[in-house]
């Protein structure tokens, strides 16, 4: 039985369940997932392996038209999956209305082998469901169409063998080990943004990078194992933000510290020590000098 292996793209606009649907495929959570759009701004990949096959997804950010040098590098990340995809997941809202431009703008002009998942099916009605089949029937005629709930992992186990049906023979592309390209210190820092997303309103999510400054395996002082000791930056763009960030007495700040820690040991499966500090930098999500340093240059 030869090897198949291949890279499968999963895109749409923002907040359609894209990472959801990531994490329940590798069946691991490796993207954040919040209720507010663009939460992800890397391309992250998801590796499924066994014997037989390799399948590597790529998370994406959300397609939008970008108004700052953060969004045009996350639109880079999207660009660069499409460039090396052999199979599309395009991932659309049941309560979408039909203004998906972006993302058709993106796809329709590539020869990529396309499959349509119409997600959130849980919150509507079949009448609904049918008519979304046969309006992106009509408009991409794609490979497959699946009406789905990634949230409740409805309809979503017979896709792997679709997708697979569709890869190409070739050896893996990455060791069989991985479950993903990203670092531990990666997903330490998005694990962190998760919280801030899920603790903060308004532009506050949105003007913060956190980045893991140290990350340090050490001997706990009672003998009883090992600790990693991690610092993080949360950078963000004015000193208003920062106050709201800290909150009244440190209130805040702990809080979001307290809960990306107990997230962190359940990942790295092992007590965390986490420092966390803030510090302003004023618009650097336009500073294309700050974006290459915090990883953003594709």
């Amino acid at each position: 039985m030869a090897h198949k292996a291949g890279f499968v793209s999963i895109i749409g606009k923002p907040n359609v369940g894209k990472s959801t649907l990531m994490n329940v495929l590798v069946g691991e959570r490796l993207s954040i997932i919040t209720p507010k759009a663009q939460t992800t701004r890397h391309r992250i990949l998801g590796i499924v392996n066994e014997e037989e096959y390799q399948i590597v997804f790529s998370d994406t950010p959300g397609i939008i038209k970008p108004k700052y040098s953060l969004q045009e590098s996350m639109m880079s990340f999207v660009n660069g999956s499409l460039t090396d995809a052999d199979v599309l997941l395009f991932v659309t809202d049941i309560n979408e209305e039909h203004d998906e431009d972006d993302v058709l703008e993106k796809i329709l002009n590539r020869d990529i082998p396309t499959i349509v998942l119409i997600n959130k099916i849980d919150q509507a009605k079949q009448e609904k469901v049918e008519e979304k089949i046969a309006y992106w029937q009509k408009k991409l005629n794609p490979v497959a169409i699946y009406a789905i709930s990634a949230l409740h992992k409805h309809n979503v186990d017979g896709l792997l063998d679709r997708v697979l049906e569709m890869l190409p023979e070739h050896p893996p592309y990455y060791d069989k080990e991985d479950l993903t390209d990203r670092s531990e210190r990666f997903f330490v820092s998005e694990i962190i943004r998760e919280k801030i997303f899920l603790n903060y309103q308004k532009e506050i999510p949105y003007s913060t990078e956190v980045i893991v400054k140290s990350f340090k395996e050490e001997e706990m002082k009672n003998g009883k194992g090992a600790m990693i000791r991690i610092t993080a930056e949360i950078v963000v763009e004015r000193d208003s933000q920062k106050n709201i960030l800290i909150g009244t007495a440190g209130s805040m700040l702990k809080k979001v510290g307290t809960e990306a820690r107990l997230e962190i040991e359940k990942f790295l499966d092992s007590k965390v020590f986490l420092e966390m500090f803030v510090k302003v930098i004023p618009d650097w999500r336009s500073k294309k000098n700050y974006l290459k340093s915090f990883g953003y240059d594709n």
